[in-house]
């Protein structure tokens, strides 16, 4: 509850991937730490709490490829394995694989809500 109302406290806008926990809890990829992560309660919480402020929770579809998209370039990277932590690109950008990610999903956040950026990439 403290974490949720910090969010809500502090912006106006956030935008989350949708994920199912329930289908990741079954992949043997992510071990059993799916398993007691609270991550739909959590997002439960922040939701009624944006909601009750009047902020806004975007919702960014769980096959959007925000860890394969070069945050700076806007170049998709066709293979990524789930333990490279490093996000390499082409174009010289090279950072952690999940600030990577979330820099997309805000941006995808941004794109649902009709709010262009200045600097608008085209995903390739």
């Amino acid at each position: 509850h403290k974490e949720s109302r910090k969010i809500t406290n502090f912006y106006d806008l956030v935008c989350i991937e949708s994920l199912n926990m329930k289908e990741m809890s079954q992949d043997s990829r992510f071990g059993t730490s799916v398993h007691d992560n609270g991550w739909g309660m959590f997002t439960d919480f922040l939701s009624y709490k944006l909601e009750r402020a009047g902020k806004k929770l975007v919702r960014i579809d769980k096959w959007y490829p925000s860890s394969k998209i070069c945050s700076c370039c806007g170049k998709l990277k066709k293979e990524l394995k789930l333990e490279d932590r490093i996000y390499s690109c082409t174009c010289g950008n090279q950072m952690n694989r999940d600030e990577n990610a979330a820099i997309n999903i805000c941006r995808e956040g941004l794109r649902i809500l009709g709010v262009e950026l200045e600097t608008e990439r085209k995903i390739s």
